[in-house]
Parts: C-alpha cells; structure tokens; sequence
C-alpha cells in the first residue's frame, strides 16, 4: 500500500529545518500613492523654499551684483555689509517691536482666557449672545474701522506709537483669543468645575486654582498667534505711529524705499531680520502650537 504524502506548505519545511522561511510580500498597492505624494511635497517644499534663496543670497551681494538680472545667481564677492547696515537701520525698532507684541500678546491672552471661562463654564443669560458680538469683531476688516478708529484715538488723546498699538492689539485681539479658549475650556470635564463649586469656591477662585494651571496649552496657541499677529502688523503701524517710534515694520517699509533704487542687498537682509523672530517661535514651538490647537478639539 502506497501512502502519498501532502507537500508541506511553503516555508513550513524551513520551519522545521530552523531556517527562516522566505516569506513574499505581495508589492505594496499603495507604493505609487505614496511616491507622488512624497514628489508633490518635494515640489511644494521647493517653491517654498525659492522667495528665502533669492532672499539670503541677495543679502550677502555688493551693491554692483545686487541687480534683478542676477537674482538667482550666487555672489561674485560675499560681502556682510548689508547685514551691518540693515542691523544699524532696524535695531531701534526691532527692541520697540518687542516691547509692543509681549504684553499685547500677555494682555490678550489673559483677558480671552478669562472671557473663555466665562462664556463657557460659567453660563448666564444672554451669554451666547454675547458671545456672538465678540466674533463678530473677528470678521470686521481692519481698513473698514481705520477712519473712525483714527478720530477716536485723536479724542481720547492717546499718544502716537507703541501704547496706542498695545491697545489696538490687545482689544482686536480679544475675539480670537476668547474663541481659543472657549473651545478648550468646553473640553474640560464638569466634574472639576463643580468639584471646585462643592468646595466653595467662587468663580475667580475656581478660575486662579482649577482652571489657570490646565490651560497651558491654549495659553501657547494664543501667545504664538498673537505674537504673530502684532510683530507683522503694518497697517496700524503706519497709522498710529511714526519712524521714530514705530515697530520694525514700519521701519522696514521705509529702509526699503531708501535702498530700492542703490542696494537690493539691504533690504534684503532687513526682510530676514525682521522676520527672524516669528520664524524662530514657530520653529521652537512650532509642536506645541500644534498641540494646543488640538488639545481643544476634541469634546471630554
């Protein structure tokens, strides 16, 4: 009697021989998806990456090789005389930048957080309404307001340059601040804020001792916005402050009217001063903003 004996599948006998068996993946169906998306990143990287070449390169030029015709050509001679002279130009109003964006960001930030709280924590009626009229500021565009916000700084008499900017920041900056933080402070369990309530505390006290330390961070989200938003700002900065003591905006704008027509080269580097510390906010934090904006998305 003859016996047949059943092939063992593949790889079994490799098993049992205490070889590895040589297992074929089938291709990956996804492997050409995913090469055109790697290529169209690639592609977009590099269109983003153009405007800083033609930037940082320029920068480094003498006033003779500085010139539309070369701009994408590397520097005969590599010369660092326009980072000097656009440092000299911006210096002042780089350090009045600073002053100006840190407490309009601070101030905006605290007041949208405690606005947040409020409209969304602790409710009252009519808060929903209220709620809508801070967003609307939101969608109202600056040059809209520019006229009447003009004369009313005028009345109240409001000196020219950063105090008045710090209050324009800090009050265009509430609705967004407060839409921020609401949504993170809808994420936050009831069961802290009533926990808090059992044991007596008020609102204020709820907000300093409960509420305060967990909101770190939508308090990063908010400050990097803002942050943002008033460092870049130009169009109040023309209107309510001057040269001699407005942000580096403003001084940028002017140091590239004066070096259009004799060197591309420093105001090319005036660019990459002036945009310097925004980029290294989102570089260093760049995780945590994206982090913040997330926490806050996601109702518990």
């Amino acid at each position: 009697m003859t016996t047949t004996s059943t092939p063992a599948p593949p790889g079994v006998s490799d098993l049992v021989a205490g070889r590895p068996a040589d297992v074929r993946r089938p291709p990956s169906r996804y492997s050409w998806g995913r090469t055109v998306r790697y290529a169209l990143l690639l592609v977009s990287l590099v269109v983003v990456l153009i405007p800083v070449y033609v930037l940082l390169v320029t920068s480094f030029k003498g006033p003779g090789d500085a010139t539309p015709a070369r701009a994408w050509a590397l520097p005969t001679l590599w010369t660092t005389e326009n980072w000097l002279a656009a440092w000299e130009a911006l210096a002042p109003s780089i350090w009045r930048s600073v002053q100006m964006v840190v407490p309009a960001a601070v101030i905006s930030a605290f007041l949208g957080s405690m606005n947040g709280f409020v409209l969304s924590r602790w409710s009252f009626k009519g808060a929903n309404i209220v709620f809508t009229l801070i967003l609307f500021g939101m969608f109202i565009p600056y040059q809209a307001v520019m006229i009447p916000l003009t004369q009313l700084v005028l009345g109240v008499g409001l000196p020219s340059g950063i105090p008045t900017l710090i209050a324009l920041h800090v009050i265009y900056g509430i609705p967004i601040t407060t839409l921020i933080f609401r949504n993170y402070y809808e994420s936050v369990p009831r069961e802290l804020i009533e926990a808090a309530r059992v044991d007596g505390a008020g609102m204020l006290r709820t907000y300093v001792s409960v509420v305060l330390p967990i909101s770190v961070p939508s308090f990063v989200v908010v400050l990097i916005w803002q942050f943002t938003s008033a460092w870049n700002d130009f169009l109040f900065a023309v209107f309510f402050s001057s040269s001699q003591n407005g942000p580096v905006t403003l001084a940028l704008n002017n140091l590239a009217n004066g070096a259009l027509l004799q060197n591309y080269g420093t105001s090319m580097a005036g660019a990459l001063f002036a945009s310097l510390p925004t980029l290294l906010v989102y570089i260093l934090l760049g995780r945590y903003f994206v982090g913040g904006l997330m926490s806050g998305s996601v109702k518990g």
